[in-house]
């Protein structure tokens, strides 16, 4: 069984209805070798990424960077993390209100430095919240889970 990770900062009801999206398309009935687990960054130590097989990391864009708590995830584990977990698959996804460039910017240059390899281009769901963020966000979470399940990441 391989095991992926969501570490998403939710903290509106939208964040949390694309992280839902994100869970029930990873967890889709077909997957059946992937658990899925989703924890909040607060939540997130550097042992449960140490013992993924791949991540899915959301966020919030605020003030053009990413969410404080997702930054404090990264502070917390980075080291930690390094040298654990080089190639690690992963990819993140984006709440902007704006257009998300500089909080994508940072995630890049951070997993950069972990090693970690962007498997799926970006979700960056930028303006006002639209519902098709969700299905975007589902698609997201099952082509993760998926490709997991298949062993193309």
């Amino acid at each position: 069984m391989k095991r992926l990770l969501i570490i998403a900062h939710a903290p509106s009801a939208n964040t949390q209805k694309m992280l839902q999206a994100i869970i029930n398309g990873a967890s889709h009935p077909e997957i059946e070798n992937v658990e899925v687990f989703s924890l909040a960054p607060l939540e997130t130590h550097p042992e449960d990424i140490n013992s993924a097989d791949a991540i899915i990391v959301g966020t919030t864009e605020n003030l053009g960077y990413m969410a404080g708590l997702t930054k404090d995830l990264f502070d917390r584990c980075y080291y930690p993390c390094l040298d654990k977990n080089e190639g690690l698959p992963f990819t993140f996804y984006v709440r902007a209100g704006h257009d998300g460039t500089g909080t994508q910017r940072a995630i890049e240059s951070i997993t950069t430095g972990l090693r970690w390899r962007l498997v799926q281009a970006p979700l960056i769901c930028k303006g006002d919240f639209q519902t098709e963020f969700l299905d975007q966000c589902e698609e997201l979470g099952l082509s993760m889970a998926a490709s997991l399940e298949a062993g193309i990441i």
